[in-house]
């Protein structure tokens, strides 16, 4: 039998395991390493006597035991050995409560093995967790195309729902993996009003069914982005919604378009500006977002979810960026609603539609 502590000892990767209170337990000599410390000057230590995280918010999330973390190129303070930017990963030690998993990884070397850059790593997806979703993706759709072969013409809609957002979700990893790399994604002429609706089915589809009353003007023109992450950010911000007000009396969500005109985005991939008419508001009556965190809203790590991973509007954030849109939020006392705002450029006559274009809900 394989003893489990000389297979730790084998590792190249620095593990650490931490005890309640984040203490030191149990490091493997990988770990005295990349320390520059033995395991008898470790052990019984608290982790911030060892490392000092630059990221407050992250130190908060690692403190949090039942918490799952990946920060790539954070920075931080190893005493003795200077700021250096390391991959950390967190996690709870199953049966074992208060107890947790370290991983730390220089970032240099890891990003020449991936062939990355360092710049906002914090969001970026390991190739290694793309591939182990990718692979059971694949199958899920595979079955959606044999229990669409036996399904009477009513329920083929669901069916080929799942083979879309399977497609949808592999092509949003591609491009997760690809963001290191700044790598502007291909935009498109998109119907907003379409992708609205995609997102809702997808919602729907999941069993949540929010209420959500759509106030549309159906005189707007096709905007600038990429469908599949356009459907995506509404996903999120509509699932987001229906979370925010579940416990109110009336639950309601909105989803509004408009123009809005005179809102100018100064930065952009090409470093020209760009006029953003077009207005998406997703609102909902839940009791809004603490005043402290509202400056921090988009920012990683940063969750009113108790469960949550804090990454969900980060990403948002890059997708509507990249898409030289913007994103903000506020919160209307007088009516009781919050609000989330992103602001879109037009298409150009010129530019054809997206060719991975979400389709159109069936009816």
């Amino acid at each position: 039998m394989v003893d489990p502590a000389r297979q730790l000892a084998s590792l190249p990767l620095a593990v650490v395991l931490l005890a309640p209170g984040q203490r030191i337990s149990t490091v493997n000599p990988a770990a005295e390493q990349f320390l520059g410390q033995s395991a008898r000057r470790l052990v019984g230590r608290a982790l911030g006597e060892v490392i000092l995280f630059d990221e407050p918010r992250l130190a908060e999330r690692m403190a949090e035991v039942d918490a799952q973390i990946s920060a790539r190129a954070t920075p931080v303070l190893v005493p003795g050995q200077g700021q250096r930017r390391l991959d950390v990963t967190t996690a709870p030690v199953l049966d074992q409560p208060g107890w947790q998993i370290l991983t730390l990884q220089d970032s240099a070397g890891a990003e020449a093995l991936r062939g990355e850059g360092g710049e906002d790593t914090v969001l970026r997806a390991p190739e290694i967790l793309a591939h182990e979703i990718k692979n059971p993706l694949a199958g899920i759709r595979g079955a959606a195309q044999l229990l669409g072969r036996k399904l009477q013409d009513g329920d083929l809609a669901l069916t080929g729902l799942i083979a879309d957002e399977v497609d949808r979700i592999a092509k949003l990893i591609d491009q997760m993996q690809s963001l290191s790399r700044r790598t502007p994604p291909e935009l498109g002429a998109c119907n907003l009003h379409e992708a609205v609706r995609r997102a809702r089915a997808v919602i729907e589809a999941s069993g949540k069914s929010p209420l959500v009353i759509e106030e549309f003007d159906p005189s707007l023109p096709p905007v600038l982005a990429n469908a599949d992450a356009l459907v995506q950010v509404l996903i999120n911000l509509i699932a987001n919604a229906a979370e925010a007000c579940a416990g109110s009396a009336e639950p309601r969500i909105a989803v509004r378009t408009r123009f809005a005109s005179g809102l100018q985005l100064h930065r952009t991939h090409e470093g020209a500006p760009v006029r953003l008419p077009i207005e998406l508001r997703v609102s909902d009556n839940g009791p809004g977002v603490d005043p402290a965190m509202a400056d921090h809203l988009f920012e990683p790590f940063v969750t009113t979810k108790k469960s949550g991973q804090g990454l969900g509007l980060a990403l948002v954030r890059r997708m509507v960026r990249d898409m030289n849109g913007r994103i903000s939020h506020d919160r209307e006392q007088a009516t009781g609603m919050t609000h989330f705002r992103v602001h879109l450029q037009v298409a150009p006559k010129s530019i054809a539609p997206d060719a991975s274009r979400a389709r159109e809900q069936v009816a």
